[in-house]
């Protein structure tokens, strides 16, 4: 398995960080997956976009131009030859000796590494939805960088998965934000509910597919976010990922969703959504 360390390209095994990399010590970087279906990317520039927009909310300077970094991608792609997975990308700050909380006022050079893995559509998950749990969200308030500070998603995940689980829906006091790794939904009375894209939540750029094709299905889309209370009497609830696409939620904390079936309006999203995969990528594949 080839790798991507700086802009070389080199096996998994030879791959190093340094100890005094700022993203190894602070957690000093962001981050993207971004998803590819028949060997082509999806949604490709709208996930580089927010990696550079990630990067200047922490005064992060990526060192290569968007067509610099398109080639090395590619070239990752090209030597692990995926068809349908994930490139996980990531650039850190850099090595900085001695460690000191304070960034110098001559910053090193941001490090770029990314590894790439085939990854299935799982088609079970759109069709049979998924149980979740809900969980305080004690994550820091700065949620729209995508950054490589996960601990509190990793901590809800994995509560969900000691559960029997598969998400965590994140709630500050009443109000619902977002799921552990997705962004969060609910139907109500034919309504797209979700919260509105501030500090709170994740932009998620399947979540921005979803809510065009929802104005363009006819779905009334509502970015004014919902409550336990709103949560507790939906209609349908779903989850959204690039990896899980548009994902029902059946079960939350052992409570049943409607007939605890995915139901209609989610399954006309994710029609919807698939055409839009199909458009930039070909036909796809049954599991």
């Amino acid at each position: 398995m080839k790798v991507l360390v700086k802009n070389q390209l080199i096996e998994r095994d030879e791959a190093k960080v340094d100890v005094e990399d700022r993203g190894y010590q602070f957690g000093d970087g962001v981050y993207e997956v971004i998803r590819m279906y028949n060997g082509q990317f999806f949604t490709y520039d709208e996930h580089i976009e927010r990696l550079y927009a990630s990067a200047a909310k922490i005064d992060l300077v990526i060192p290569y131009s968007k067509p610099e970094l398109r080639a090395l991608v590619d070239s990752l792609m090209e030597a692990n030859n995926i068809g349908t997975g994930n490139v996980y990308l990531q650039i850190t700050r850099g090595e900085q000796s001695p460690r000191n909380h304070v960034i110098p006022s001559t910053p090193p050079e941001a490090v770029l590494t990314a590894s790439a893995s085939e990854v299935p559509r799982d088609t079970t998950l759109f069709e049979n939805g998924r149980k979740a749990i809900l969980e305080e969200d004690v994550r820091w308030l700065r949620c729209d960088i995508k950054s490589l500070n996960l601990l509190g998603n990793s901590i809800a995940k994995n509560k969900a998965h000691q559960a029997g689980a598969f998400e965590a829906i994140l709630h500050r006091g009443e109000n619902v934000t977002e799921g552990s790794a997705a962004n969060a939904y609910m139907i109500k009375d034919g309504k797209l509910i979700t919260h509105a894209s501030n500090n709170l939540i994740l932009e998620g750029i399947t979540r921005q597919v979803i809510l065009r094709v929802a104005e363009e299905n006819g779905i009334p889309v509502v970015e004014s976010g919902f409550t336990l209370t709103d949560l507790a009497a939906a209609d349908e609830v779903f989850i959204s990922s690039t990896t899980i696409e548009v994902t029902p939620i059946i079960e939350i904390d052992g409570k049943v969703v409607g007939d605890g079936k995915r139901g209609p309006i989610t399954k006309k999203l994710h029609d919807a959504f698939t055409k839009e995969i199909m458009k930039q990528c070909g036909e796809l594949a049954v599991n």
